[in-house]
């Protein structure tokens, strides 16, 4: 069913999508040292996927086997609801604060709202505190897209394809990183990976935006 849906929309939106959009330069990926450019950016997506990857999956587990909620659900839909109203604001508020001091606020409120699910393991404060996560991450990978199109070294889509897959290995490692730190630990233990994933996003940002600078 989700397959047909999607064959029939994009049949339909295809029609739509840009013609002669393709760059004259900068399409072929060039092996060899990294560029600090596009490291940086796929390690800002890199971490903030991670801890989006790991909610999707460990958030309603959590709030059953550690808040000890019968509607474990909650912790997912406030999660996902918050990264949705995120997504809706949060170009409002870039444009008053600036990406920087966006990547900074969203690396806090990822740390503080795990560490305020970890250390109050209670109903409330575990909503609050997915809320929190939820608003903290939707606004990464958008900006970290945005500042791919800026790349001097790749086009636009060969910059926003080398850091999808930062993203996407951050997805994919995330929720199965969470079992094993569980399976050794404790989950409430192993949600700390969120936190130090979330704060990550403060040195690597500071350090892009440096670099960013420096660029003529």
């Amino acid at each position: 069913m989700v397959s047909v849906v999607s064959i029939l929309t994009t049949l339909v939106a295809f029609r739509f999508l840009l013609r002669n959009d393709r760059s004259t330069s900068g399409n072929k990926l060039a092996f060899g040292k990294p560029d600090p450019y596009i490291l940086y950016l796929g390690l800002l997506a890199f971490f903030a996927a991670l801890c989006e990857g790991g909610m999707f999956d460990w958030s309603g587990i959590y709030f059953q086997e550690v808040v000890r909620e019968k509607v474990f659900t909650a912790g997912y839909l406030i999660f996902m609801a918050f990264m949705a109203f995120s997504r809706f604001v949060s170009d409002r508020i870039i444009d008053k604060i600036g990406m920087a001091t966006m990547y900074i606020m969203s690396a806090l409120l990822i740390f503080s709202g795990i560490s305020l699910a970890i250390f109050f393991p209670s109903f409330w404060p575990a909503m609050a505190g997915f809320s929190m996560v939820g608003f903290g991450t939707a606004s990464v990978v958008p900006m970290t897209y945005t500042l791919a199109g800026s790349s001097q070294k790749y086009s636009p889509g060969t910059a926003i394809s080398l850091i999808a897959t930062f993203g996407i290995v951050g997805m994919l490692i995330g929720p199965p990183m969470i079992g094993y730190l569980a399976h050794a630990f404790n989950l409430k233990v192993s949600f700390v990976a969120f936190a130090l994933a979330g704060i990550m996003l403060i040195p690597i940002s500071k350090l892009f935006f440096k670099m960013q600078r420096a660029l003529p």
